[in-house]
């Protein structure tokens, strides 16, 4: 696989929302900045179809508040900031996800398997 092929859907979608979480915490931004964050970040591209539910989701949660900006000769932007909910969703998760993909790493390492042959 090459850095320019796109990663498995599934993959990304087990994921996501604690990218989009951690991408909010680095301070109030809009949904735009986020999928481009995530797509700098070799993630790939989120649609907005993908990514504006989620974060509609996270309003209702109480994970992050909304405030509408006016734009600079354009339209107004629905900036996002995590709640403190949202920082402790973030924490858990994040601690679950790294057990997760070390137990993962273990389950599908080959070096063990091929060093027994």
């Amino acid at each position: 696989m090459t850095n320019e092929e796109p990663w498995p859907r599934d993959w990304l979608r087990g994921v996501l929302e604690l990218c989009v979480l951690r991408a909010i915490a680095e301070g109030p931004t809009y949904g735009y900045a986020i999928a481009t964050s995530l797509e700098d970040s070799g993630l790939g591209h989120v649609k907005g179809g993908t990514l504006y539910p989620l974060l509609s989701r996270f309003e209702s949660a109480g994970l992050v508040s909304v405030e509408w900006r006016a734009g600079e000769g354009g339209p107004g932007r629905k900036y996002y900031r995590l709640t403190e909910a949202g920082y402790a969703e973030l924490r858990d998760g994040a601690s679950r996800w790294t057990r997760f993909t070390q137990l993962t790493r273990k389950a599908i390492d080959t070096t063990t398997t091929e060093d027994a042959i």
